[in-house]
């Protein structure tokens, strides 16, 4: 007969002594990542392997480009002055267009056509999603994932925690690298809209707006600023059911561009239609971006527009180091919200309390 179990007996399990269990973690994954950590290469280092086209090498070095802790600054100062001197030779092609147009099908459609070109391709994003969302830019490198695994391709997607305008100087960074390491041809790609579309634009020579056929401005959210900028107007998706569709939106934009003033690189815009998921008229991307960069090497604003850029981040990056210098610093820390408050409450004018900020800033 088995012996009744009591209520303690049946709620108290019995605690056999064992091996003691180890900890979850390693006990030397410490060591580890610290020596890890003092591996981490040489500002030279990086540049050589950068110039050896070493993929792995140059990922690293925008990493470090990317990050905000003084010591990678530092370095990453160091790799943009090495890469400087074999920077520029490249062509850089900016790609902007409405949700749902099909960027990263047409990106991996075209930059296939390119590698038949012998041409070695760097595909970047400016991103200035949300941190919630995370940005698409990382659905759109799985998307193209044949592409990324291309010898001659380099894909690398943007930090969408940056501000819009930091994000554009790391790309614009990254190109110099992309440079430096053989690639041949950029494609800046615009994953958001509004004012991303003005900051690629003045990093690249040629802008490409892709649209939707039966896409009118009104129904897209099209600024006729973009449009404006356009090198080149492509209708993706003419394919199936929506081929005359898609001739009839290049009639329109055909038309349309016509409107607009001359533009000071005396190209004249063109609008075509293109099937990125059947390959169809793909070719005559290339075509128009090479006659674009023949005819603008020719009359000297390819190089002029160049410098003009240059300019253009010069004077941003002075801004942007003026406008963090100010607002880091430990007076105006402390006066800011006293002058705030002064101004909220009429006591000062915006203009005398910004007057007196930047007094304070100047004898700090």
């Amino acid at each position: 007969m088995k012996k009744k179990l009591s209520p303690t007996d049946k709620t108290t399990p019995k605690v056999i002594t064992g091996v003691k269990a180890p900890n979850a973690l390693n006990p030397h994954l410490k060591n580890i990542l610290a020596k890890k950590k003092k591996q981490q290469g040489t500002a030279d280092d990086y540049f050589q392997g950068i110039r050896n086209g070493d993929k792995v090498a140059l990922s690293q070095a925008i990493t470090i480009i990317e990050s905000t802790r003084p010591v990678d600054q530092k370095i990453a100062e160091i790799i943009i002055e090495k890469c400087l001197p074999f920077a520029n030779q490249s062509i850089r092609i900016g790609i902007t267009g409405t949700p749902g147009v099909g960027k990263s099908t047409f990106i991996e459609s075209f930059g296939n056509h390119l590698l038949t070109e012998h041409k070695k391709v760097a595909v970047l994003a400016v991103d200035p999603s949300s941190q919630i969302s995370g940005g698409s830019i990382l659905g759109d490198k799985t998307r193209m994932e044949k592409l990324a695994h291309q010898e001659n391709v380099f894909v690398r997607p943007s930090p969408a925690k940056s501000s819009l305008g930091g994000v554009a100087r790391k790309t614009r960074e990254t190109m110099i690298l992309c440079e430096a390491a053989g690639f041949d041809t950029i494609l800046v790609e615009t994953v958001g809209v509004g004012q991303s579309e003005t900051l690629v634009h003045s990093m690249v020579d040629f802008f490409l707006l892709l649209l939707l056929p039966g896409s009118g401005d009104e129904l897209q959210g099209i600024k006729r600023g973009i449009v404006e900028m356009a090198d080149l107007v492509l209708i993706n998706k003419a394919d199936g059911d929506r081929v005359k569709l898609a001739k009839k939106t290049r009639i329109d934009y055909k038309n349309a561009l016509h409107l607009f003033p001359p533009k000071e690189s005396q190209w004249t815009a063109q609008a075509l239609t293109c099937s990125a998921i059947s390959n169809e008229g793909i070719e005559k991307v290339w075509v128009q971006i090479e006659k674009y960069i023949q005819q603008t090497k020719s009359n000297n604003y390819f190089e002029a527009n160049r410098k003009k850029q240059a300019k253009y981040w010069l004077l941003a990056s002075i801004n942007q180091g003026l406008q963090t210098a100010f607002y880091n610093n430990e007076t105006i820390k402390k006066e800011l919200s006293l002058i705030e408050k002064a101004v909220l409450n009429n006591e000062l004018s915006p203009f005398q309390g910004a007057e007196r900020l930047l007094n304070l800033f100047k004898d700090h």
